[in-house]
């Protein structure tokens, strides 16, 4: 008994090719995206240094200079914390990608064991039947082993969001609160 054609194969084969070259385009849109935030913030935090080093430079007495660092200490913890969630949503949408790919290759793969598996128990020989049924219960087996990980993974996923949220919301207070605080100071 022929399990697969050459067509078959041949089909395969070019999935596989299709699905390899899709999820490189993939990561390179990633690595694109990187990159373009990075020129991006590389710009800005020169143009903004240009223009804190004149500022700074035209400062006339110590209580400018306070105040002037003071007013600087929000905006720069803002744009950490913009660029760290830019960083996270371009990561995040890569991963998202790959996991799509993986469950719709596991599915297709999943379907043709079964499909398989089928066909072995049909023309299986009188007798069989115990050997089969061990078969099927290992592929049950390994389905249900593989959606408890993959949602134990989408909870973890969740969960590191949601904890990344928390903590940029954190960081954020934390960082109006320490610039209230230095402009009180340059003010005194």
């Amino acid at each position: 008994m022929n399990l697969l054609t050459p067509e078959q194969i041949a089909a395969a084969q070019k999935g596989h090719l299709e699905t390899w070259f899709g999820l490189t385009n993939k990561a390179f849109e990633g690595v694109e995206k990187l990159v373009e935030l990075n020129l991006q913030t590389i710009k800005s935090t020169w143009v903004e240094s240009q223009e804190i080093a004149h500022r700074t430079l035209s400062v006339k007495d110590v209580q400018a200079l306070l105040s002037l660092q003071a007013s600087l200490t929000q905006p720069v913890a803002e744009k950490v914390l913009s660029y760290g969630r830019q960083l996270y949503d371009i990561a995040s949408a890569t991963q998202a990608e790959f996991a799509r790919v993986a469950e719709t290759q596991y599915d297709e793969q999943s379907r043709k064991v079964q499909v398989l598996v089928d066909n072995v128990a049909k023309n299986a020989p009188a007798g069989s039947e115990a050997a089969v049924s061990v078969l099927k219960s290992a592929i049950t087996a390994a389905n249900t082993t593989y959606e408890t990980v993959q949602k134990a993974t989408k909870q973890a996923v969740e969960i590191a969001e949601s904890n990344f949220n928390a903590t940029a919301a954190a960081a954020s207070k934390a960082a109006q609160q320490t610039a209230a605080q230095a402009s009180r100071a340059a003010r005194k």
